[in-house]
């Protein structure tokens, strides 16, 4: 088990806590098995009737994964070898059986998503339809901003972001844009709002209400602070946002939005520029094909997609401008959206193993 994974049952329900707060409970590969075996584990035990997945620290549920490790390891041997290292291999494969598992998981599994909950966060923060609940409260910053850092939208990205409303997804996936509870909300990535306020309150409930009732609980004890999430700006900006993130290319997304002078429409065109261009249209095309794909095949997708990415190198010079060097200044590659061609982004999609051989095939 990893020392930044806490675990313990109480009255029916197994608690995780993630306790790497310096990083802001960034996921490693050590993080990930103790995530998988604890719920691998709590799966077949009739003593627990619920998860609750929460943090010790209240600035972030989960921050996404260690970029920084890889970074290390996909430079540790040459970019023709793929993904660098099979640690790096092992990362992405057992992180989106992860996200997998917690997607179809048998019992309730309820999400505190308090503070920065981006990118790998999101992932093991998105529960099934059936059994999930995620909580959001009004420092919940949401993101899947991965093209910031040359990378896509994945733990289950290509599910989740391309069957919210409209092209509420396409606008979250290209634009890497933070979003709080109310938009959360609006868009379907969380479920019921609860002040920080009463956070201890809900964790006085947690521990007196058996797992078996512990869901249907705590829908009943935020129904009455629904309206404190306030307005959500998405909803105001819906008609915007699918006339303009539903056209028909990146290129054709930023010049409708550079034909709009409205702050929102200007804010989301100043992201874009800062984004890897060939990754945003690698995102724009993973999330049409993710529409009609079911979560197992969208998983195996990225995590092709991943595999092609590290073969580039994209995600190793944008780490390195962000986190490495923090100079800001990622020389992406190719530099300008005009340079993508549709060779390059087919590229991407083309089978990295036989569908007998994918890491991802047990789904």
């Amino acid at each position: 088990m990893s020392e930044y994974v806490q675990t313990r049952v109480a009255n029916g329900t197994g608690i995780i806590t993630l306790d790497r707060p310096k990083a802001l409970n960034s996921l490693s590969l050590e993080m990930v098995r103790a995530l998988t075996e604890t719920l691998l584990a709590w799966r077949e035990d009739a003593s627990v009737d619920a998860v609750v997945i929460t943090s010790s620290s209240e600035k972030a549920l989960c921050a996404g994964g260690d970029i920084r490790f890889f970074h290390q390891a996909g430079h540790a041997t040459p970019a023709s070898a793929g993904c660098g290292s099979a640690l790096l291999e092992d990362f992405f494969t057992e992180e989106y059986a992860l996200n997998h598992l917690i997607h179809f998981y048998p019992k309730p599994y309820i999400a505190l998503m308090d503070g920065v909950v981006m990118g790998g966060g999101m992932g093991i923060a998105q529960g099934g339809p059936d059994t999930g609940l995620r909580i959001v409260t009004e420092r919940t910053k949401v993101a899947m901003p991965e093209v910031n850092i040359g990378l896509f939208p994945d733990v289950g990205g290509s599910h989740f972001l391309s069957h919210a409303p409209g092209a509420l997804g396409m606008y979250l996936g290209l634009t890497g844009l933070t979003i709080g509870a109310a938009d959360a909300l609006y868009v379907g990535l969380a479920d019921v709002f609860v002040p920080s306020a009463e956070l201890a309150a809900l964790h006085a409930l947690i521990a007196a209400t058996p797992g078996a009732q512990l869901a249907q609980a705590i829908r009943a004890f935020a129904a009455p602070f629904a309206q404190q999430a306030g307005a959500s700006e998405l909803e105001a900006q819906r008609a915007l946002v699918d006339r303009h993130f539903g056209a028909s290319s990146v290129q054709a997304v930023m010049d409708a939005l550079e034909g709009d002078a409205s702050p929102f429409a200007q804010k989301a065109l100043n992201a874009m520029r800062q984004r890897s261009p060939l990754m945003m249209c690698v995102t724009r095309e993973m999330l049409v094909r993710g529409a009609v794909l079911d979560v197992a095949d969208c998983l195996r997708m990225e995590r092709s997609l991943v595999r092609r990415n590290f073969e580039h190198g994209e995600v190793l010079e944008g780490v390195r401008a962000l986190v490495i060097d923090k100079d800001n200044a990622p020389q992406w590659n190719p530099p300008s959206l005009d340079a993508v061609t549709p060779e390059m982004v087919a590229r991407f999609f083309e089978p990295v193993w036989p569908a007998w051989a994918h890491p991802l095939r047990h789904l």
